[in-house]
């Protein structure tokens, strides 16, 4: 992150959205930046890397998951993509394409800011995070591969741990159903929804406080699961 303003970059043709966004981003303490176009936003992040990237779906002159595959191949920032509630498909494509996360529309300033600090402090944390990750009294030993709640050893079945990886490796951000079925089960698996649900249950009864009500690994209904410290 810059040592001034994070500079969020709005990739939008709708000038009613930059009209929004634009004031309420500076009030937030951010530096807007603009580009009307997938080319334009394009240039502006190979150009300047900014802080965070803002994308709707809907571009004028490009699928706005092609600019997500091209720009994921030079730029690691984060990427909070837009959508509308009727494109929940590509919704899921952009997120299996590199996008941090995403904002429902019609949405609140108040959610999109939200999201936006939590991607960036995720990024931030990420680039010197160490191997052992907390959340409240759960700890998890990446390396050793150990997982301890109040002190007390957690005894996962090695699939359980796999998911549990993946989930708390992904900083927050929504993992879909078909990235964690292909990881954890393989590419003929990619269909059997059920397998994974049944799995994000039993490490809900191992983990959370609450298993009807979970804290830390987290429902996007319809998408996937992200875990939450």
């Amino acid at each position: 992150m810059s040592a001034l303003k994070p500079r969020i970059l709005v990739i939008d043709d709708e000038p009613q959205m930059h009209r929004f966004l634009g004031p309420a981003l500076g009030a937030a303490g951010f530096e807007p930046l603009r580009a009307d176009t997938g080319a334009e936003g394009l240039r502006q992040i190979a150009a300047g890397a900014p802080d965070a990237v803002v994308l709707d779906l809907g571009l004028p002159d490009m699928d706005g998951k092609d600019l997500l595959r091209a720009a994921r191949v030079f730029y690691e920032g984060p990427v909070l993509v837009l959508s509308a509630r009727e494109r929940e498909a590509e919704k899921i494509a952009a997120l299996d394409l590199g996008a941090d996360d995403y904002v429902q529309k019609p949405f609140g300033v108040g959610e999109l800011l939200a999201r936006l600090r939590v991607a960036l402090r995720h990024r931030l944390e990420r680039s010197g995070a160490g191997p052992l990750v907390k959340a409240g009294d759960l700890e998890i030993d990446l390396v050793r591969r150990l997982v301890s709640r109040g002190g007390e050893p957690v005894r996962l079945t090695p699939k359980e741990y796999e998911l549990l990886a993946r989930l708390v490796q992904g900083d927050g951000k929504v993992l879909t159903h078909r990235q964690l079925l292909v990881a954890i089960w393989g590419p003929a698996h990619v269909e059997d929804l059920p397998y994974l649900r049944v799995l994000v249950g039993q490490l809900r009864q191992k983990l959370e406080a609450e298993p009807a009500s979970p804290s830390l690994i987290l429902t996007e209904p319809g998408v996937g699961y992200r875990f939450m410290r």
